[in-house]
């Protein structure tokens, strides 16, 4: 094996193997810096979907975190049969954001963003942040109102203007907790987005 060929195996299996790790959530949860710290490049990804879409950063990530917790496949649970048999799960939804399969090709098809990826934290994040927009522009919500923002993501944009999260106490719950969590990361972004790259740099270099 020439030199050549050897160099060019070793940087495909550095690539695999970096790609494996970047799949892997963040250490630390709770910290907004942390994650940021830790995952490389993903400052960027959510500066540019902000940018983009007029959408708030803490409030993205506060998404993420209750949708999946930065797994970048979660799917919803199997429900059980007979209180053991692994039945169907109760929808499509996949990836970082939680996306319905027919939201994200309406998403796809509305923001120019074709062959996204659900499992991909750049597209994921943008998909939040147009879907936000969508909910500031239709439903009339500040993009910092990650309550109402959040209601409207989990319902729909139908939903949230036929109120039907006000017979779900459940939700306003996890809505709250959705809030509480984007003021806290907010907060701590406050004192450390400065440190990061606004844009990835290409293999690393510039």
């Amino acid at each position: 094996m020439t030199a050549r060929v050897t160099t060019a195996c070793t940087l495909l299996a550095a690539g695999a193997l970096l790609g494996g790790c970047a799949t892997a959530p963040p250490a630390n949860l709770e910290n907004v810096c942390e994650i940021f710290s830790e995952k490389k490049g993903w400052y960027a990804d959510a500066y540019q979907a902000s940018k983009r879409w007029n959408a708030s950063i803490p409030v993205m990530m506060a998404f993420v975190h209750q949708e999946s917790r930065f797994v970048h496949d979660a799917r919803p649970p199997r429900r059980k049969i007979l209180g053991f048999i692994p039945g169907p799960r109760p929808s499509n939804a996949y990836g970082y954001s939680q996306a319905l399969t027919g939201t994200w090709r309406t998403y796809e098809r509305n923001s120019g963003n074709n062959g996204a990826d659900r499992d991909d934290f750049a597209d994921a994040l943008d998909f939040i942040g147009w879907y936000n927009q969508s909910s500031v522009r239709r439903n009339n919500i500040d993009r910092n109102d990650s309550y109402h923002l959040y209601l409207a993501y989990h319902e729909g944009h139908g939903g949230f203007e036929r109120r039907t999260y006000r017979n779900k106490p459940w939700l306003q719950d996890v809505a709250r907790g959705v809030s509480q969590r984007a003021k806290r990361y907010d907060a701590q972004l406050q004192g450390c987005a400065h440190k990061f790259p606004k844009r990835r740099k290409f293999l690393g270099l510039f």
